[in-house]
């Protein structure tokens, strides 16, 4: 056995050395944001707590957003890539990330066939970037990222203990600031918040002040024959032509977006109470006049009444041979 052994271990390192080789990339500043979660135990108010750490870093400058969470649900995630994005102010062109269960639904191993999740995919239509999975069971293809994680463990939270949940975040926030953010990193040689600065930020797509993904509301609704739809109890006018059609209605920050065919067709304010009409006139141009006066002025049409009878039922009576 051991001449066996000894026989192939050339072979055995060979096929180890080739597993480990790894190509390393950098990417051009703006294009890639790298995520993952780290877990770990803390001190806090003097209890040992399990902490899942949220760890943001952008490809090109390492500059890196760090949040701590309860759980590793979507929610989680969600708020962990918006709080990066409000952090950057700006937006990458693609997100890595690793085939966690809540963002990542199957990853074939061999044909590399990704299916996200559908939340996430709204997710990621919403803030317009592209998401990309790391292969499975190779982690290190978000180098940059894992490498992060462990930094975050042993430079910001080892050795440390906090009176209370805020005093965790406020201390994150000073640790990003004034530690991260300024240290000079190994590979680059500089600082991530000068290179940051100097070459990324003026990549990175603009957030426009868009609200959180969660607080937006995406509806399905057909326009009725009133040239209106319905959200909760209030109707929205819209171009009469699209009457019977299916559009899109985005409900956020207030607005009232009405889409079809992948293009905005109406805007308005959202109403804050119930049963109102919110019409723009413009929205029945080139309609019929007779029509659009029928439609907007015409009271509710009554039911028909019954019609009086004709003759007195004594004539009945008569043909019959009398009362009953």
């Amino acid at each position: 056995l051991r001449t066996v052994e000894r026989a192939v271990a050339p072979l055995r390192c060979s096929l180890q050395a080739e597993a480990r080789a790894t190509v390393r990339f950098e990417t051009p500043p703006g294009r890639q944001l790298q995520i993952d979660f780290g877990e770990t135990r803390v001190v806090i108010g003097g209890e040992a707590t399990r902490l899942y750490l949220f760890v943001a870093t952008l490809g090109y400058s390492r500059r890196c957003y760090v949040r701590a969470f309860r759980h590793e649900r979507q929610s989680a995630w969600f708020d962990g890539v918006e709080g990066a994005f409000a952090h950057f102010d700006g937006i990458p062109q693609e997100v890595l990330l690793d085939n966690a269960r809540a963002l990542v639904d199957h990853h074939d191993a061999a044909t590399r066939e990704v299916r996200f999740n559908a939340r996430f995919q709204a997710f990621a239509r919403y803030w317009g970037f592209r998401p990309r999975a790391c292969a499975p069971y190779r982690a290190r293809t978000k180098g940059k990222d894992e490498r992060g994680v462990g930094y975050v463990k042993r430079n910001a939270i080892a050795g440390h203990s906090f009176a209370s949940w805020a005093a965790l975040e406020a201390h994150l926030v000073w640790w990003m600031r004034e530690i991260a953010d300024v240290r000079v990193h190994g590979t680059t040689g500089e600082p991530p918040l000068y290179r940051f600065r100097r070459e990324e930020a003026s990549a990175l797509r603009p957030l426009d002040g868009r609200p959180p993904f969660r607080q937006v509301r995406d509806l399905t609704r057909r326009v009725q024959s009133d040239c209106c739809i319905e959200v909760d109890t209030n109707a929205y006018s819209v171009p009469w032509r699209l009457i019977g059609e299916t559009v899109r209605t985005v409900v956020a920050g207030g607005r009232i977006s009405i889409q079809h065919g992948g293009q905005e067709v109406a805007v308005h304010p959202e109403c804050a109470g119930r049963r109102q009409r919110l019409i723009e006139p413009a929205h029945f141009s080139g309609m019929s006049p007779v029509s659009a006066l029928l439609r907007s002025a015409a009271p509710p049409r009554e039911a028909p009444r019954p019609a009086a009878l004709l003759r007195p039922l004594a004539e009945y009576e008569q043909l019959v041979g009398g009362g009953w």
